[in-house]
């Protein structure tokens, strides 16, 4: 299933949650609450040793998926184990693809990701002028590769990173969880700027935790968002509670289903365009 159908008919919702965090069959269920709760599709994390991308939040929910122990086999063994009907991405570090299988290179990765039916791979540590073999996998398995667009991105890594993107686009807008609408807006609608005539589809992501987020980031121009530590977050404190898994499932599903109507109200909020 193409990543860009995720974005078909509506602006998407998609949530991030490390796989295997805290133990495989709670992260079975925590995902399916996502997909229950409105996901469009999900990211996945593949746990990463040293994630250098990450902020704390879930660089704890990776020491815990580790701990608990996911590896790219058992990763893979997830994914099939999953009953959802949403597009699945992996989004993990190069080292582990490029490093799977009996020959170097990342094309064992893909090919045995294409098989268990994942939909595409978001890469952080990968620069758009290094990510051509990938990019080759992916075409040949019919897989999508999603770039990061940063604030700080510059205008030639954003044409290397045009000429590869498919699926969509991971557009990383600063923007305070607390800040004022405007400053909200103002953020996301320059980042958007930046890649307007790109032809995949632009989903926001970073800091965004509550249904009204996601409505400011849509009405702002986006086609989606892109949600991960305030559900990891959840995850987190079930763990440190106790909590029963259905428990921490039924909030997920919760703030998955408030996150998509958010986004759904941004729809409605965006100028129509005149009939003519």
């Amino acid at each position: 299933m193409g990543l860009e159908a995720a974005f078909a008919d509506e602006p998407a919702f998609v949530p991030y949650l490390a796989a295997g965090d805290p133990n495989y069959e709670d992260s079975i269920a925590y995902v399916e609450a996502l997909a229950a709760g409105g996901a469009d599709a999900i990211e996945l994390g593949l746990p990463f040793s040293e994630p250098i991308a990450e902020g704390t939040t879930i660089q704890n929910a990776i020491v815990r998926s580790l701990e608990a122990g996911m590896t790219p086999e058992r990763f893979f063994e997830f994914v099939e184990d999953l009953d959802v009907d949403v597009p699945l991405v992996c989004m993990t570090y190069y080292n582990l693809i490029y490093q799977y299988g009996d020959e170097e290179g990342p094309r064992p990765f893909v090919e045995k990701a294409a098989e268990v039916g994942l939909g595409g791979f978001v890469v952080p540590d990968l620069p758009a002028e290094e990510a051509g073999p990938l990019r080759d996998a992916c075409d040949e398995f019919g897989l999508d590769l999603v770039f990061i667009v940063a604030p700080t991105t510059t205008p030639e890594r954003l044409e290397r990173m045009r000429e590869q993107v498919s699926g969509y686009v991971y557009v990383q807008a600063r923007l305070g969880v607390t800040g004022a609408r405007d400053d909200v807006d103002d953020a996301t609608e320059e980042s958007l700027a930046r890649i307007a005539d790109w032809d995949v589809p632009k989903a926001v992501g970073f800091g965004i935790k509550t249904g009204d987020h996601a409505e400011r980031i849509v009405a702002a121009g986006a086609d989606g968002v892109i949600v991960g530590s305030a559900l990891v977050d959840i995850v987190a404190e079930g763990t440190e509670n106790g909590g029963p898994t259905d428990e921490v499932a039924d909030r997920l599903e919760a703030l998955a289903r408030e996150l998509k109507e958010g986004a759904l109200r941004g729809a409605q909020e965006r100028p129509q365009p005149e009939r003519t």
